[in-house]
Order: C-alpha cells, then sequence, then structure tokens
C-alpha cells in the first residue's frame, strides 16, 4: 500500500509525544514493503523549538535511529491533492489546522480512492471539546482513538462504529533491554514540565517519595519553567533538559527504576491510557512504579508488570523496595516485557491498524454491490 500520513512533526520529539510512536509505525510499515510518505508543516511548532535550543544537531539522534524515515516539510499553500496523489491509506494526526484537514477531508468526499482516518493522541477532545468539534471530520471513514474513553467521547459525536481505539505501543526494534547490562543507580524520570497538568502530581508523586526512599533522581524533559527547576533544585534533583527520545533506552539501562505520573485528565476524566512513556519503559526492561490511574482496559497486569500506588507515602516505600529488593525488580523486568512483547509492539498496531481498513474496504464493496 501506498500510506500517507500527516504529522506535526516526524522529526523533532521536542513536547511531542506522538512522535515516538508515530516512527516505530512507519518503520514497522516499510519493513513489510509499505511505501510511506510523511508531511509536516513547514516550521512547525515543536521542530522549531528544538532548533532554536539545539541547533540541527539537534536532530542527529533522531537520523541515526531512524534512517528509513524521512518527511516533507510543506507550505501553508501546499497542494493537497498532489500530496496524497496514488495513496491507498490517509492518515490525519489531530495536531494539524483545521484547514488541513477540512481540505483532506473534502478530496474524499469528492471520490479520492483512499482510506482516510483522523488519528487522535491528546486529551482536548475532553479538555477542549469546541477546538475539536471544530475539525471538519465530514470526509473521513473513521477515527482513531488512542484509549477506549476518548472512544467513547466520538461514539457520543456521532461516530458509532467508524471509530477504534489504537493505542500506543513500544518500537522494539530500538527499546529493548540492554545488550549488556551495566551498574544501575537511582532513578530516572523522562518527561515534560506540561501546562499544570501535573504540577502537584509530581511532587507528590516523584520528588518527595524519592527524596524519603533516599534514591537520586535524574529528570529529563523540557517545558520546565524557572519555578519548576527551582523546586526540582530543593530536592537536590539533577535536571538535565531535553533529551532526544532515542537516548532513552540508555537512560534507562543506567538506573534502578522509574516512575509513571499521569497527567491529570488521563487519571480523571479520560482515564485509563497510559502515554507512550509506559509502553517504552516496559520494553526497555526497567522496574516501573505508577501513580493511580485506571487500567480499565486491561492493558497490564497490575503489580506484576509494575506497581501502583495510591499515594506518596506508598510511592515512597515501593521506591524503597525498588531499591533494597532485587528480585522485585527481576521479576517486574521479565513480567513488563513480557506483555509488551505479547500485546504492545508498533508491530501489534501495524497488524491492528490494516485490520481497520480491511474492514473499511470490506464495507465500502459491500455499500457498492448494494
Amino acid at each position: 500500500m501506498k500510506i500517507v500520513y500527516f504529522t506535526h512533526s516526524l522529526a523533532s520529539c521536542w513536547n511531542h509525544g506522538n512522535a515516538h510512536f508515530l516512527r516505530g509505525v512507519l518503520s514497522e510499515l516499510i519493513a513489510r514493503g509499505h511505501d510511506v510518505r510523511v508531511y509536516a508543516p513547514e516550521n512547525s511548532w515543536s521542530l522549531t523549538n528544538l532548533v532554536a535550543d539545539h541547533g540541527p544537531e539537534g536532530l542527529d539522534a533522531y537520523r541515526a535511529a531512524y534512517p528509513e524515515l524521512g518527511s516533507v516539510s510543506y507550505p501553508a499553500e501546499a497542494d493537497v491533492a498532489e500530496m496524497v496523489d496514488g495513496a491507498d491509506l490517509v492518515l490525519v494526526h489531530e495536531w494539524n489546522e483545521h484547514r488541513l484537514v477540512a481540505d483532506i477531508g473534502v478530496l474524499r468526499k469528492r471520490g479520492a480512492p483512499w482510506t482516510l482516518l483522523f488519528h487522535d493522541t491528546h486529551h482536548r477532545a475532553v479538555s477542549e471539546p469546541e477546538a475539536m468539534k471544530a475539525y471538519d471530520l465530514s470526509g473521513y471513514d473513521g477515527v482513531l482513538a488512542f484509549g477506549e474513553t476518548l472512544s467513547e467521547v466520538y461514539r457520543g459525536w456521532g461516530w458509532g462504529g467508524r471509530v477504534w481505539t489504537w493505542h500506543e505501543a513500544a518500537d522494539i526494534r530500538r527499546f529493548h533491554p540492554p545488550l549488556v547490562e551495566q551498574d544501575r543507580a537511582g532513578l530516572v524520570w523522562v518527561g515534560n514540565w506540561g501546562d499544570g497538568e501535573r504540577t502537584e502530581e509530581l511532587e507528590d508523586y516523584l520528588f518527595r517519595p524519592a527524596e524519603a526512599a533516599g534514591l537520586p533522581l535524574d529528570i529529563y524533559g523540557v517545558r520546565y519553567p524557572a519555578a519548576a527547576q527551582a523546586t526540582l533544585k530543593r530536592y537536590g534533583i539533577a535536571y538535565h533538559g531535553w533529551a532526544a527520545n532515542a537516548a532513552a533506552p540508555g537512560l534507562f539501562a543506567g538506573h534502578l527504576a522509574t516512575v509513571h505520573v499521569p497527567r491529570r485528565y488521563y487519571a480523571t476524566i479520560l482515564p485509563g491510557i497510559p502515554t507512550i512513556r509506559v509502553f517504552e519503559a516496559l520494553a526497555c526492561g526497567i522496574p516501573l512504579v505508577s501513580a493511580p490511574w485506571d487500567d480499565s482496559e486491561g492493558l497490564f497486569r497490575l503489580n506484576s508488570d509494575f506497581l501502583m500506588v495510591r499515594s506518596g507515602d506508598e510511592m515512597a516505600a515501593a521506591l524503597r523496595a525498588m531499591r533494597e529488593d532485587s528480585e522485585l525488580r527481576a521479576s517486574l523486568v521479565v513480567s513488563g516485557l513480557e506483555t509488551i512483547l505479547a500485546r504492545h509492539t508498533c508491530g501489534h498496531r501495524v497488524d491492528e491498524l490494516l485490520a481497520i481498513v480491511a474492514t473499511l474496504q470490506n464495507r465500502a464493496q459491500q455499500r457498492d454491490a448494494a
């Protein structure tokens, strides 16, 4: 198949978590022989910030880790019809301009022969519903939502059987346990500060418990304002700034454990969505302790694949156990990796995507035959 994907950015993962999953899925599609084209807007916000912070060298890690991937930057006045010419499948990520989303839908409504899917990997359907409803999806064949609770939102908007839950997953070509074990020490957290969406949670479930457990903590991420950096300094936390996502397996490999602190929307009004860092960490064979969230879809084996705590005191106790109990750490590593390999790789997600496309094509053939 010829597959066209419209993303915010493929080259930059600066505060752009969807790039992680997208890279893995596209790599898998290419490995299976599909012709993949990726388009991203010129001067995208993520890429602009990455280059401003780190220069063109900030792209080196991505290019080295994903030599088979590439994307084309397009201007606002680009000819969308030319960009999708000859496609069999077109996917449009929700972090695109409303005009682009609508223009692609118009082509489909006018008889373009490809399957058209909208890909939503964010909480804006509940945090900014009017902004999401402003997207004209009338020409789209279906929606891919990265959690069942998000799918339910789209069903409430009238999508019925044309929305599919399509979780993120681990790219096991790059995210895997180290080939040679090294000394491990302390905790690592790879994550961005976020727009006030988990400020209290980070202090309650990461900074304070790490201090109480006597474990040094390394943090990598962006958008930490001066006040946040002052808080990290107060707790004696080592803040390293941005790290390319391709570097994350190496960062995990040097630490005893990591922690998952979901953003507030994923722990409250849009539960059940673990975001990609959980998949990536377990795939890398690092023990994980999570702040509360509701695994309503049974994606993991609770307290077998990772530990779940319900309070800061429980987190501190769990981190002490991580420090002292090597058998516990080893058990979590084995179990978590087993679940990833059985259910949550980018290969699994490609299988799901191709099955969804086949379903839509079969429906279209039945309509034509009727």
